[in-house]
């Protein structure tokens, strides 16, 4: 199946991203947003971050405009009806999701694909809301989609073969490296990251060493940008918390439980970044973190 138009439906940390590689990669693409004021600030974040790039020399003010004139905004579903292709990248609420496929089933031709950018809800359930459950994939970017080189395509039970090899290929057309995964809690990349985010914790509850030198040991060990306890500041500490008790209800190993030190800063209110407390101290949005 040949991808000629995409729709990416949110404005959200992902969406623009997401949009952005579709458009440079030749792709006509719609991205649809609730308001008219989200889609304005998704699209104008995908202008200043080609900017930027043409700024570096890695884009001629030419190649931006025509990256723009093949982005296009909407507020209303019907604008994805015409796409081949529809990444889902709303919040990441099972039901919201099931809804809003729902509703794109009725709208878009038998043919369009929907792939879910969720990193651990599972692809079965989103594709039981629709009736075309065989062309209904995990499409999971890591942040920021637009400079992450990892993908992982996510197979149900009832995904089919053709739909997984398109969202491989149209992966792959957007540069990206391209792993396939089964349906499974966390699929590949959280399912290996949670544990070992978790296991920092611990060896920090435990008083073995401090959360800077836990972070420093794997950075400079592994090569890593960030420790894991950065990591978790980052993405947040409440979301870990909330997929990782998900991972051991599914699969009862201990290793996915949460340890306490986790519960309770969850209700004192340090959940990382965006609430300026977690493992380290943040005086200001996106600032490097404050050792302790």
């Amino acid at each position: 199946m040949q991808i000629r138009k995409v729709g990416v439906l949110g404005t959200g940390l992902m969406a623009p991203g997401i949009a952005r590689l579709s458009a440079q990669a030749g792709y006509e693409t719609v991205i649809r947003g609730r308001t008219e004021q989200s889609v304005g600030s998704a699209v104008e974040s995908i202008r200043a971050g080609l900017a930027r790039n043409v700024e570096r020399g890695k884009l001629t003010e030419q190649q931006k405009d025509e990256i723009l004139g093949r982005l296009t905004g909407a507020t209303v579903l019907e604008e994805l009806g015409g796409c081949d292709i529809v990444v889902e990248a709303v919040i990441e609420e099972l039901e919201v999701k099931r809804e809003l496929l729902a509703a794109l089933d009725k709208i878009c031709p038998p043919h369009t694909i929907f792939a879910s950018n969720t990193s651990s809800l599972p692809i079965v359930q989103l594709g039981a809301a629709t009736k075309r459950p065989d062309r209904v994939v995990g499409m999971h970017f890591l942040y920021p989609p637009q400079a992450m080189p990892l993908l992982e395509v996510v197979r149900s039970i009832t995904s089919s073969e053709e739909s997984v090899q398109t969202a491989k290929s149209f992966g792959q057309s957007l540069g990206k490296t391209v792993v396939v995964a089964k349906d499974t809690p966390g699929f590949l990349f959280n399912r290996m990251l949670v544990p070992y985010m978790m296991n920092a914790i611990r060896l920090l509850e435990a008083g073995v060493a401090s959360a800077e030198d836990i972070d420093t040991t794997m950075r400079l060990g592994l090569s890593c940008p960030w420790g894991p306890l950065e990591m978790l500041d980052f993405v947040g500490i409440d979301l870990t918390y909330r997929s990782g008790s998900h991972f051991y209800e599914e699969f009862k190993e201990p290793q996915y439980a949460p340890p306490p030190l986790m519960k309770r800063m969850i209700l004192a209110g340090h959940w990382g970044r965006k609430t300026g407390k977690g493992f380290y101290d943040y005086p200001e949005a996106g600032a490097r973190p404050e050792r302790k």
